[in-house]
C-alpha cells in the first residue's frame, strides 16, 4: 500500500504542508480566525458583496416561494423560474446572447472545455491557467499544448502549426499573479486560425471594465471575439455558483454535452434570485471599483516602497513575491501575529522557488485597514531582517 504518512511528513518537510483556518464570523475584513479577530486580506469577496443586506433580503423573501433545495438535476426537474432568470441576467450582464448556470467555478470549466474538445482535438492552454482549466483540458482527452504565459507569439506559431479543431482558452485574470491576459491579442489569433476562444473571467467579472462587466468587456470585446466566458458568482458578485454565457447555439450544445452540468444537483433556487440582486448593485456602483483602485494604487506604492516585490498587477490581487517556502510562511506568521491575515501560497500553487502572499483587497477594506496592512508589513520586514 502506498505510504500516504510519509508523502505528508515529506510536505511537512518542505514547507508545502496546507492548512485550514476555522472562520467563526461571516466572510468579511474583520473577521474571527482560529478563535481570534484578525483583519483579513486574502478573500476574493472583492466588492464586500458577501454579506450585503439586500442580498441577505432577497435570499430570505425567495426562500418560501423558490424553496431552498435544487431537488434535482437541472434536466430532470430542478430548473426552476429563479435559476432561468438568473441565466438571462447573466447573459444581458456579459452582453452574451445567453448563459447557463453551473454549481462551481471548477465544475463549469471542467462541464465546458469537455465538451467543446475531444479525442483529435487541440486545446491550447496558458500556462499560468487556473487548476480547473487544466483538469478540463486532461478530462477532455483532446490535444492539449501549453503556451507560455501570455506569449502570443509562441502561440501564433502553435496554431499555425495545427490542423483539424482548436479551443484557446484562458484566464481573463491571472488567480495567483493579478495581471489580466493579452485579450484582443488572443481574439485576433482565434480569428486567424479558426481557433474558439473561452475566457475564463473569474477574478475579472464585478472588478474591471464598464460596470463591472470584466476583463473582456474592458478589452471592448464582443461575443463575436469571445464566444464564451466563463464566470464565479463566489468572488466579487459574492454569493455562489458559476455560469458560462455565449452564443445560443454553444449554450444549447452544452446543455446536451457539459456533463458536470448534466449530472449534478441544481443550485438553491432562492440563491439564484439573490444572485440576480447583487447584478443589480454591481452594476449600478461604479463607487465600489473606485474605491478598490484606490486601495490597490495607494498599497502598490506604499510596499514597494518598504523595498517588498510586487508583481505587475493592477487588480485586486497584489502578490508579494518572497522565493522560498519557508520565507512566504515566515512573512505570513508574522501578520498573523499582527492580527493580519494574509495566505502563504506555495508550490504547486505557483512555480517552485516562487513562493508568495498573496494580498487581495475589498471595497469593504477602509483607509485605515490598510494603514494597519502597510504597518504590519513594515514591522514584519524589520522583524525577519534581524
Amino acid at each position: 500500500m502506498r505510504d500516504f504518512a510519509a508523502e505528508l511528513r515529506q510536505r511537512r518537510s518542505q514547507g508545502l504542508e496546507r492548512q485550514r483556518r476555522l472562520l467563526a464570523s461571516p466572510q468579511r475584513p474583520h473577521a474571527t480566525v482560529d478563535g481570534r479577530a484578525v483583519l483579513a486580506f486574502c478573500s476574493n469577496d472583492y466588492l464586500g458583496m458577501a454579506n450585503h443586506p439586500v442580498l441577505q433580503a432577497a435570499l430570505i423573501q425567495a426562500l418560501p416561494e423558490a424553496g431552498l433545495g435544487g431537488g434535482a438535476s437541472h434536466l430532470i426537474c430542478g430548473h426552476h423560474q429563479s435559476h432561468h432568470q438568473l441565466e438571462e441576467r447573466l447573459a444581458a450582464f456579459t452582453q452574451r446572447s445567453a448563459a447557463l448556470y453551473f454549481s462551481t467555478g471548477y465544475m463549469a470549466n471542467l462541464g465546458v472545455i469537455s465538451a467543446l474538445a475531444g479525442r483529435g482535438d487541440t486545446i491550447f492552454s496558458d500556462r499560468l491557467n487556473h487548476a480547473s482549466i487544466i483538469d478540463g483540458c486532461i478530462l477532455s482527452r483532446a490535444r492539449v499544448r501549453r503556451y507560455p504565459h501570455a506569449d502570443m507569439a509562441a502561440l501564433a506559431a502553435m496554431l499555425a502549426e495545427t490542423d483539424g479543431h482548436k479551443l484557446v482558452v484562458t484566464d481573463g485574470v491571472f488567480s495567483m499573479d493579478g495581471d489580466v491576459a493579452p485579450l484582443a491579442a488572443l481574439a485576433q489569433l482565434c480569428r486567424t486560425h479558426d481557433a474558439l476562444l473561452v475566457v475564463d473571467d473569474a477574478h475579472g467579472l464585478g472588478v474591471l471594465g464598464p460596470q463591472g462587466r470584466g476583463s473582456v468587456a474592458a478589452a471592448g470585446l464582443s461575443e463575436q471575439d469571445v464566444p464564451l466566458i466563463v464566470g464565479t458568482l463566489g468572488k466579487a458578485i459574492g454569493t455562489s455558483g458559476a455560469f458560462v454565457a455565449g452564443p445560443q447555439l454553444l449554450i444549447d450544445y452544452l446543455v446536451q454535452k457539459a456533463r458536470t452540468y448534466i449530472y449534478t444537483t441544481a443550485m438553491p433556487p432562492a440563491l439564484a434570485s439573490a444572485t440576480c440582486a447583487s447584478l443589480d448593485i454591481v452594476e449600478a456602483e461604479d463607487a465600489r471599483r473606485t474605491c478598490l483602485q484606490a486601495l490597490v494604487q495607494r498599497f502598490r506604492q506604499e510596499a514597494a516602497a518598504m523595498g517588498y516585490e510586487l508583481m505587475p498587477s493592477d487588480t485586486p490581487i497584489q502578490p508579494i513575491l518572497v522565493g522560498s517556502n519557508e520565507a512566504a510562511t515566515a512573512l505570513s506568521d508574522s501578520l498573523i501575529a499582527q492580527g493580519i491575515l494574509v495566505s502563504a501560497i506555495r508550490p504547486p500553487t505557483v512555480p517552485e522557488g516562487e513562493a508568495r502572499l498573496r494580498v487581495t483587497f475589498s471595497a469593504a477594506h477602509t483607509e485605515a485597514d490598510l494603514d494597519r496592512l502597510l504597518t504590519a508589513l513594515r514591522h514584519a520586514r524589520a522583524a525577519l531582517a534581524a
